[in-house]
């Protein structure tokens, strides 16, 4: 009997992980049948259900098979997502494949592709520069230039202008610039796109369809940014490095260009104490455009805590997309909880209630308190805010249980409408909170944007909306405190680095 039952949960379970009908390539398993401890993700998710981690996100595979995934709704498994820097990994992967093509190679100067960008006096170090260096953080600069360079016309030339003070190789510096210059190489040699290049040799053989990646003013895409793909994408390219670049028994990308992606090429702080490498994933070395982690395992990792977390030895991989200002605190969360599940007692009984749990999954509404009267004395009234820089125009609409905002900003009229103390789908030409909004071209092409929003008061005389963004990580709140007919307006969001913007201005009666 008890055989029996087991073999039922097997099939129920395996036949789909949480319940969700969609599409997928990969194949299902219970955690008990793949000697994994349901309760490890039980009590990851008890941890960081109210913590500052926002998650969208969570997949763990192992030997190949899906044995916990989860969506906290409104976030789920047919939307992209915005990747950050984990892009870059699949940059470097476009770079892989120009180097097994013969196309190009990594002890390539830089300079050679960019004859017509190069400063008047072209330095020796720039003239040492190569594309190992590019792909290991090593260019030579003094900090990252990202920031500014991509405020810029031509990011490549800017780029290049930039003083190498230190010998190409000799010390890490992240820099993001330096993984566009990837993807222009790509471009330069292959005459298309990185998303192009890639969609043959990568993207469809692996079955991963409809990205989308940004462009740069001359038509490059981004590279170390800017990508966005679904979380089932992201485990793909994870059980990819997994299988040594081998998928469906065929050799995608080399397994020599998959070992040198993944080991160890150069150390973030050859000078940090062990007990600092102890507590850091970011002190374990970098490869190709992947760190190094904790407990033998390496990463993409983008910011705001989007992972492919490939764990060799346990045969896992790990996804996680999410909005939280403490990376390492999330992934430490995970070999907390997560890591001491692979080869532990399991129990079938444990992998239903892990199942349920993940199926429930969901961020909600925040609930305030109730405010009827203000909600009529403002209804259908026109508020108009300023700093020394901006104005923003808003007309407040009630409508029953719902907020209609109609708002003009930067000279463009947005309507939004949110629900009161519950989520509302819709569609937005705002551009989301993004961490590089002020890259030239930056977020061009992407709207509409999809949103979930919800209102409620914070006590009787502040209104919040929560914008959700949620092909993206980003949540925008946006907060009216009254007093009188005076308002202060302030909106915020993690994705422009913690900053608030806040407006002054008045109620028109």
């Amino acid at each position: 009997m008890k055989s029996a039952l087991k073999l039922f949960l097997f099939f129920f379970l395996s036949f789909q992980a949480i319940g969700q009908e969609r599409a997928t390539d990969f194949v299902y398993s219970t955690p008990s049948e793949e000697n994994f401890d349901a309760q490890g993700v039980l009590s990851f998710l008890d941890k960081v259900e109210n913590s500052e981690h926002e998650l969208h996100s969570l997949m763990v595979l192992r030997r190949g098979k899906v044995i916990a995934e989860g969506w906290w709704d409104p976030y789920g498994p047919k939307l992209k997502h915005t990747m950050y820097s984990v892009s870059k990994t699949y940059t470097a992967s476009g770079i892989g494949f120009a180097v097994s093509e013969g196309l190009v190679s990594v002890e390539d100067q830089v300079i050679k592709f960019f004859p017509k960008s190069l400063p008047t006096d072209v330095s020796e170090n720039l003239k040492q520069l190569k594309i190992k260096h590019l792909l290991t953080m090593s260019v030579g600069h003094a900090k990252d230039y990202t920031f500014s360079i991509v405020r810029t016309e031509d990011w490549a030339k800017s780029f290049l202008a930039v003083p190498i003070v230190n010998e190409p190789g000799s010390q890490f510096v992240y820099n993001t610039v330096a993984t566009y210059m990837l993807s222009a190489i790509v471009q330069k040699v292959s005459g298309q796109t990185l998303i192009d290049y890639l969609r043959p040799r990568l993207f469809q053989p692996l079955g991963i369809k409809g990205v989308d990646w940004e462009k740069s003013p001359q038509g490059i895409n981004t590279g170390g940014y800017g990508l966005r793909v679904k979380t089932e994408d992201m485990a793909k390219l994870g059980q990819l490095f997994l299988q040594n670049g081998n998928w469906d028994g065929k050799q995608i990308l080399p397994e020599s260009w998959i070992n040198e992606a993944r080991n160890l090429k150069i150390l973030q702080n050859p000078n940090a104490s062990r007990e600092e490498k102890a507590k850091s994933d970011w002190l374990q070395g970098y490869g190709y455009q992947m760190w190094r982690s904790r407990h033998d395992s390496y990463r993409a990792d983008g910011a705001y805590g989007q992972y492919i977390l490939v764990l060799p030895k346990q045969e896992a991989v790990i996804i996680i997309t999410s909005e939280t200002s403490n990376l390492q605190g999330l992934l430490s969360e995970v070999w907390d909880h997560i890591l001491p599940a692979f080869d532990s007692e399991s129990n079938s009984s444990k992998d239903l209630i892990l199942k349920e749990r993940l199926e429930k999954l969901a961020h909600n509404p925040a609930i305030g308190v109730e405010n009827e009267w203000m909600e009529n004395k403002w209804d259908e009234k026109n508020i108009t805010l300023s700093t020394e820089e901006e104005k923003i125009n808003f007309h407040i609409d009630f409508q029953s249980n719902n907020l209609v905002l109609n708002l003009v900003e930067e000279q463009k009229d947005y309507k939004l409408t949110v629900g009161k103390e519950h989520w509302v789908s819709g569609i937005t030409d705002r551009k989301q909170p993004y961490l590089v909004a002020h890259a030239k071209k930056a977020l061009n092409g992407l709207a509409p944007y999809k949103v979930f929003s919800s209102y409620y008061w914070e006590d009787f005389q502040t209104l919040v909306v929560e914008i959700k963004y949620i092909e993206s990580p980003h949540t925008d709140t946006l907060k009216f405190s009254f007093d009188g007919n005076k308002v202060t307006y302030t909106t915020s969001s993690l994705g422009n680095r913690g900053a608030s913007k806040v407006f002054k201005g008045i109620l028109e009666e």
